[in-house]
């Protein structure tokens, strides 16, 4: 049977597409096949631009918080008084009104804190005197044990370095005085900081949860159950933080000031504080209080400062973090290094305080929200 011819407008059409070059595959024909790509290069390329992204946040967080570091640090402050204080709060509150209750703990720790300071600096005071004998003593015992062997350094070398530093203090004392007056206008910051942080720790110990139900009120219903979830891991996981590394702060001030009392060394304010910078703020304490046990003890004293650093830093890396803050930190030390390094490249000694419990928030809130989609807590 003899086929019908096609239409003729069908025959003009297809011509025109083929002089414009409309190659259409025909219908059972494959397109060209995409280049292989390995495995492992397209996950390594999906974590990348994550990884760049996360990256990015990070850098936008630091910078924000740069910009802004006096009200980042007086929230932060807050915070910690806030996650100290709470419990004393909450007992008060059985017996008083919640505002009193507020007052009275706020009033209390002020007090408490200023006794102690007062009591170190009496102490330090008290003992100035002999302590600057005892260190311009040390720098000439210092000077003669330079001078015997192995050193044999040249006595004019050291009298000369001396008046050196004499003729520099001499020139400088302009630039030197340009910035005790630049250090006053920081103790200006630094005040006006700690009336910011205590302002804050006021409002969130008189009213922070219903702040909070607030915050999470404005949000999209589909999104409070897991914010709600994240902030109170958030809020437990800083809170143990806090109260550990005071403790472990409190125990090493024990210990080194107990060590360094026994030796004739001061210095035991010093370490509580750094006690707050996990892993490398006591050894750089007793560093300083090796050197000054150097000049004002001799080089046995300076010898068993040294030993003593490496001790408590055993201790207090082996011990009391594991004991105290695995309960609500659960890090590798090599992460805990690693923040604390970054945190003071991006902001300083506030950076380096602040690196671990940033970082320990962040990771408590991934594993809540893990356990809640069904995951389960991820491990460290």
């Amino acid at each position: 049977m003899p086929t019908r011819s096609a239409h003729p407008r069908h025959r003009i059409r297809a011509a025109r597409g083929v002089a414009r070059g409309d190659a259409r595959p025909a219908p059972g024909a494959h397109p060209a096949a995409e280049p292989p790509v390995a495995p492992a290069l397209r996950t390594a390329a999906a974590y990348a631009w994550r990884l760049l992204v996360v990256g990015a946040l990070v850098y936008a967080v630091f910078s924000v918080l740069g910009r802004f570091h006096e009200i980042g640090v007086a929230v932060f402050l807050g915070l910690v008084g806030t996650a100290m204080l709470r419990p004393v709060v909450d007992l008060l509150t059985r017996r008083l009104p919640r505002p009193l209750a507020v007052t009275i703990a706020l009033i209390g720790s002020i007090a408490l804190v200023l006794g102690v300071l007062a009591l170190v600096a009496e102490t330090v005071a008290g003992e100035r005197t002999v302590l600057q004998h005892e260190f311009g003593a040390g720098i000439e015992r210092i000077e003669r044990w330079l001078e015997q062997p192995p050193f044999r350094l040249n006595p004019e070398a050291l009298n000369d370095l001396q008046s050196r530093i004499g003729r520099f203090l001499s020139s400088h004392r302009s630039t030197l005085i340009s910035t005790a007056l630049s250090g006053a206008g920081r103790l200006v910051e630094v005040l006006t900081t700690l009336a910011l942080g205590l302002f804050c720790a006021v409002f969130f110990l008189h009213s922070g949860g219903r702040h909070w139900h607030w915050f999470c009120a404005q949000l999209p219903l589909s999104a409070r159950d897991r914010v709600s979830v994240a902030g109170h891991a958030a809020w437990r996981t800083f809170t143990g933080y806090t109260h550990g590394i005071v403790l472990v702060a409190a125990t090493n001030a024990i210990l080194v000031g107990v060590a360094l009392y026994a030796l004739g060394v001061p210095l035991a304010l010093l370490e509580f504080f750094a006690a707050f910078i996990p892993l490398i703020g006591s050894p750089i304490a007793l560093a300083v209080a090796a050197v000054v046990a150097l000049a004002a003890k001799g080089p046995v004293i300076a010898a068993v400062v040294i030993a003593l650093i490496v001790v408590i830093g055993q201790i207090e890396g082996h011990v009391l973090h594991p004991l105290v803050l695995s309960w609500a930190v659960r890090l590798h030390p090599l992460v805990v290094a690693l923040s604390v390094v970054a945190g003071a490249i991006a902001a300083g000694v506030i950076g380096a305080v602040v690196a671990v419990p940033l970082v320990s928030v962040v990771w408590s809130v991934r594993q809540a929200l893990g356990a809640r989609n069904g995951r389960g807590p991820a491990r460290p």
